[in-house]
């Protein structure tokens, strides 16, 4: 029995190290098995139809930029997400935009975001937030948050504006986009709009009495019948506007400062300009046809081409201005009378 007994032992102490040496084996053989299937599952095409059009993509494109959206999860092993159905073609069915999904699908292949002219980055944004993308989230939030800053104040904003604030305090619109804006027939009396960008606006028959449009950009804006008394409008940018029939004249004795306004190719025919400052301004190509420019600061001006006909130019400072080929017909009050020649 001693003996029996010493053989069994022997036998279990020579049949130990062989079995621990199988488990390791096949623990070996398991890892290297489960390295291929990630290996091939991640290199793997996969067909997406999104509202109906079919993108074709890597499992690895899915899951490597963005491993916690919605679309990694779908096709994640360890998720326990259940992926959608799918098509005759074996697409998976995603109910939502194609147009905005492909800059998503784009992103996530190089990690950079490209939106077309013709592309909403709202829209984007959207889909990037259905879809858990939120790296790209970031990005779109900022770019749409910048350009809804960028954009111009529309009519409504205005009047807004002017209806909030109380009638002695001052409203400032400093700096703002106006661009393109309807603001017809408004009372902005005693506003700044220094710096303002004001181009195509149609402000006619608006009241501007004692506004500061120092260095505004008004290219283009119709200014039609509108109030300019008293303006300070210091370096302002005023070409092709249309101010036919302004009135600028202040019956206080105030006088509109216009100094070096850019007023080339304007329309000022018919407008009251008694005593207006417009020293050293660009007036080339301009219509100041039938204009009471009396006792106005023309010195220095550039009045090339302009045309002056029917205007009144009495005790007008024309001093050192450049009235080459300027059109001075049928003036009312005789050009010596003013005091260019003097």
């Amino acid at each position: 029995m001693t003996e029996q007994s010493s053989a069994l032992k022997i036998n279990e102490r020579n049949l130990t190290p062989t079995s621990k040496e199988v488990v390791f084996l096949t623990s070996n053989e398991s890892n290297v098995k489960n390295d291929e299937e990630t290996s091939f599952s991640t290199s793997k095409w996969i067909k997406l139809n999104v509202g109906g059009k079919v993108f074709m993509t890597t499992l690895c494109t899915l899951v490597s930029q963005e491993p916690n959206s919605m679309l990694a999860r779908m096709f994640s092993q360890n998720s326990g997400m259940i992926p959608s159905e799918q098509d005759e073609q074996g697409a998976y069915l995603i109910d939502r935009s194609a147009h905005y999904f492909e800059p998503i699908l784009n992103y996530l292949r190089h990690g950079k975001l490209i939106l077309d002219s013709n592309m909403s980055a709202e829209g984007v944004l959207e889909e990037a937030r259905f879809f858990g993308i939120y790296s790209l989230v970031s990005q779109l939030e900022e770019q749409t948050n910048q350009s809804i800053d960028n954009l111009p104040l529309t009519r409504r904003d205005v009047i807004k504006a002017l209806i909030q604030t109380s009638h002695i305090s001052e409203i400032r619109f400093q700096g703002v986009n106006l661009a393109g804006a309807d603001l017809r027939k408004l009372d902005f009396r005693n506003i700044n709009f220094k710096y303002a960008c004001m181009q195509r606006c149609n402000l006619s028959h608006a009241n501007l009495t004692y506004c500061c449009l120092e260095r505004t950009d008004l290219a283009f804006a119709n200014l039609e019948c509108s109030q300019l008394v008293a303006v300070r409008g210091l370096c302002a940018n005023m070409e092709g506007a249309n101010l036919r029939g302004c009135n600028f004249e202040d019956p206080s004795g105030l006088r509109t400062n216009l100094e070096g306004v850019n007023l080339k190719g304007a329309c000022l025919e018919s407008s009251y300009m008694g005593g207006v400052n417009l020293r050293v301004a660009n007036l080339k190509d301009a219509n100041m046809k039938n204009c009471n420019l009396r006792a106005a600061v023309l010195a220095g001006a550039d009045l090339e081409r302009c045309n002056l006909s029917g205007s009144d130019l009495q005790e007008a400072n024309l001093r050192g201005a450049n009235l080459k080929d300027a059109e001075l017909t049928l003036m009312v009050t005789p050009l010596h009378m003013s005091q260019a020649i003097r």
